[in-house]
């Protein structure tokens, strides 16, 4: 649902809301929020709420540390598990300089000018999401374990799957924040959970994304568990991918998905950085249904790309890479202008490589190019890429590039 400022203020109004939660993402992708009173709302729509920046790492140091939010009411959404009476809901923000200048590492506003220059060059680009997590046991602390929830295998039922329940509360909770899960069922992993999302805008769904871990994880403390969405969090199991499903229609009804995935697969390797930024990260790529190499197929889980078996408005191209710690308003703005790239340079397409890449020989791979082995090969390509330094702030560059140094 859309608001406006005045909707926004009437809802707060009619519907006891006591707080309400400003939300917003450092570069890396975890989420932030302050929350504000109801008497405050006014300010923050015309003045926005200041935050002090210099805890944040990649939003600047002491010296300039003052930051203002400014909520989006398009956003507006309560958080079911917080009281029915004295309410709480969320707004995502944009983020500024005390001067009203956008705020250069505020990733949601990244995204938004990739949006703006799709619409400009005639295109209009949607997301889905399919995000994978594990759920583990808590010790008696109430410390998260490395023990799973359930032994259930891939889409196994309860009682084997013990996590059908919380997938089903995580399902209705996304529900009443106006989110469109479209299917949720058990992983391949033990304790692993996959749910997938109907496509939406680049924003939106970047936004959901964003929801979705924040939602994941509340739910799951409900039950005593702990949701772990990181790359690999059990050496020996499948790991957690973010698979992005990616469309794009132009204004006179094309829809050019051929250019578009060549211009991904021209760029992934410049932007893996950003797609997979954790160590952890090249632990899951290149096994288990993640994917090792730059390469494409229809229906085949081997490869970078794949083209689902689906027609009509459902064709879209599969990218599967991509893991949960990624920022999705950075991946998301990154794939838009690959996708562009590709329909402007009219990129070709190489064959399909319709093999299984898992246990193909070694002179077969050789002829494709692999994908960054490391976080530090990554970081490399990043830094010397042309086409992200065009796209993304030398500060945020920097920021992943220094952490890849450190090793995290």
């Amino acid at each position: 649902m859309r608001y406006s400022r005045q909707e926004v203020t009437q809802f707060v109004e009619e519907e006891d809301v006591q707080f309400i939660r400003l939300t917003f993402c450092d570069v890396f992708g975890r989420m932030k929020n302050i929350s504000i009173m109801p008497s405050e709302l006014d300010r923050a729509f015309t003045q926005g709420i200041a935050i002090d920046a210099s805890a944040i790492r990649g939003f600047g140091g002491d010296v300039h540390s003052d930051l203002f939010l400014h909520p989006d009411p398009n956003t507006l959404a309560i958080l079911p598990w917080r009281p029915a009476h004295g309410q709480v809901v969320r707004m995502m923000c944009s983020i500024t300089y005390p001067n009203g200048e956008l705020f250069e590492n505020d990733c949601r506003s990244i995204l938004a000018r990739a949006v703006r220059a799709a619409k400009k060059a005639g295109y209009t680009f949607y997301f889905g999401a399919e995000i994978e997590f594990y759920l583990f046991r808590l010790d008696e602390d109430g410390e998260p374990t490395r023990v799973p929830y359930d032994m259930a295998g891939y889409m196994d039922v309860a009682p084997e799957d013990r996590g059908e329940n919380v997938r089903r509360e995580i399902c209705l909770a996304l529900e009443q924040m106006g989110i469109e899960p479209e299917s949720s069922h058990h992983e391949e992993g033990p304790g692993q959970n996959e749910i997938d999302f109907r496509y939406s805008d680049a924003l939106t769904s970047a936004d959901n994304a964003m929801t979705f871990y924040q939602v994941v994880r509340a739910i799951a403390a409900r039950h005593g568990l702990c949701a772990d969405a990181s790359p690999k969090p059990l050496g020996d199991a499948p790991g957690n991918g973010l698979h992005i499903n990616m469309s794009v229609q132009g204004k006179n009804g094309s829809a050019p998905l051929r250019s578009m995935i060549a211009g991904v697969m021209k760029m992934v390797p410049d932007m893996t950085l950003f797609l997979n930024p954790t160590e952890q990260s090249y632990e899951r790529l290149g096994s288990r249904k993640a994917p090792g190499y730059i390469s494409w197929s229809s229906e085949n889980r081997s490869q970078l790309i794949r083209i689902p078996a689906a027609q009509g408005e459902y064709r879209r191209a599969e990218l599967r890479s991509p893991d949960p710690t990624a920022n999705p308003y950075l991946a998301f703005a990154l794939l838009i202008y690959a996708g562009l790239y590709g329909i402007e340079h009219t990129t070709e397409l190489p064959d399909a490589a319709d093999i299984n890449l898992y246990t193909a020989s070694e002179e077969v791979l050789s002829r494709f190019e692999r994908l960054p082995a490391s976080l530090q090969e990554a970081a490399r390509k990043a830094r010397e890429s042309e086409f992200v330094a065009e796209h993304l702030p030398d500060m945020l560059i920097r920021e992943y590039c220094d952490r890849s140094a450190e090793g995290r």
